[in-house]
């Protein structure tokens, strides 16, 4: 074992002192020189310099106009194409439509009266629809349901302005409607013409212009799906031979035109079929042959002259058939005709067999009547049928009835009256 004097440690202490000064000189000495050699940065400049790489690698210039010259022409050119457009004939025929119809096309909105919390009137907002001008002082077409228990009508045209409009009748048979505004002295309105729906096809090209979801005039394409179609709406009342379409109809385009493309109205619309409420490439409009004959008489008289025949009628079906022993089950039994009316002068016999009918709604009908299965030589199957052979038909006018009557088809003439009910 070694043993050390106090001289010896205080020389160790000492040289390693020395040593341990000397290595950290050297490394602060190294660190210096070290940072003089680099530019100080600071870490705004690191992150710009971090961009300026990747924009570019090249020196920056100073500005000429050279220069900026030279990076105008490095900027990819987009090519427009000159304004020598061509468009398809049908394009074509879609845009005279448009410009020569859209102005004559009004927006229908309504007010209705409803009753507050304390049960006091108040006006409320109702609905909305399409309407064309059909004549220059101001006549409208339109669906009676667009109008139906309104108490103020206004009437906007394609220009903004907005007049309220007056009902000068309504046909709730066919769900037309003619209202009434009064353009300011001077105002020349652009009409629809009506056109010839009996010359229809299905497969033609037909375009609707109207105010689907508020969104003004617009305009949709579509074709006759099918002619002569029977429809029952909300109210109950079956509207004859109207026009299926596939082009598109939303709530707002009732009472809009249905146009060839020739911009002639060739219907109404009037509904559509669907589950969600909205189009579903089934929708319906009056044909224009029924409109026609329906504004004239609303605006001659107020209402539509149709000639019928004064008896109650009842749909056959196969329980009706069955129940009273009869061999046929198409057609419309006459349950009673009216004492003195045209049906009894015309030896029409209604039932005399009492039974009650139907299940929600029972009523009241007679067995043993006649059965009508033609009219002038038409066949009757249905109620629909029926109401759209004598649709067009006049008081005053005669038709034949072909009847079923003890198992035997027999005709009778009758003389039609008008409607007073």
């Amino acid at each position: 074992m070694k043993l050390y004097s106090k001289h010896h440690i205080v020389m160790a202490v000492v040289i390693t002192a020395a040593v341990v000064g000397a290595i950290s000189f050297q490394i602060a000495f190294n660190l210096k020189n070290h940072n003089s050699q680099a530019p100080e940065k600071n870490s705004d400049q690191e992150t710009e310099g971090q961009i300026t790489e990747l924009v570019s690698h090249k020196t920056e210039e100073p500005f000429t106009e050279s220069n900026a010259s030279a990076e105008v022409d490095s900027i990819p050119k987009i090519s427009v194409s000159a304004s020598d457009t061509k468009y398809t004939v049908d394009e074509q025929q879609n845009i005279n439509v448009y410009e020569k119809c859209n102005e004559a096309v009004v927006n229908i909105t309504t007010q209705v009266m409803g009753v507050n919390w304390f049960l006091e009137p108040v006006v409320e907002s109702g609905g909305s629809g399409s309407g064309s001008i059909i004549d220059p002082r101001g006549y409208v077409v339109t669906n009676v349901h667009v109008v139906s228990g309104a108490s103020k009508i206004y009437i906007s045209l394609s220009d903004g302005s907005q007049f309220e409009g007056k009902v000068v009748g309504l046909d709730e048979e066919s769900d037309i409607a003619v209202l009434k505004f009064n353009p300011p002295q001077g105002t020349v309105l652009k009409t629809i013409a009506f056109g010839d729906s009996t010359a229809l096809k299905v497969g033609q090209k037909v375009i609707a212009i109207g105010n689907p979801f508020g969104l003004e005039r617009t305009m949709t394409t579509g074709i006759v799906s099918g002619l002569g179609r029977p429809i029952q709406n909300s109210n109950n009342t079956i509207i004859r031979d109207m026009i299926q379409t596939d082009t598109a109809i939303n709530p707002g385009n009732s009472g809009g035109p249905l146009l060839d493309t020739s911009g002639k109205m060739i219907g109404i619309n009037t509904m559509i079929y669907s589950s969600s409420g909205n189009s579903a490439g089934v929708g319906f409009a009056v044909p224009a042959a029924t409109a026609q004959r329906v504004v004239n008489d609303l605006l001659r008289y107020g209402s539509v002259q149709r000639g019928i025949i004064q008896a109650e009628l009842v749909q056959m079906n196969t329980a009706i058939a069955n129940y009273a022993n009869l061999d046929i089950n198409r057609g419309v039994l006459v349950s009673q005709v009216i004492s003195g009316g045209n049906a009894d002068k015309a030896a029409i016999k209604g039932g005399t067999q009492a039974v009650r009918y139907g299940s929600r709604n029972p009523r009241t009908i007679y067995l043993g009547g006649d059965i009508i299965v033609a009219i002038n030589g038409e066949k009757v199957s249905t109620l629909a049928d029926y109401l759209s052979l004598l649709e067009s038909k006049r008081p005053g006018e005669s038709v034949t009835l072909t009847l079923h009557r003890n198992r035997k088809n027999i005709n009778v003439t009758v003389l039609l009256v008008a409607d007073t009910n």
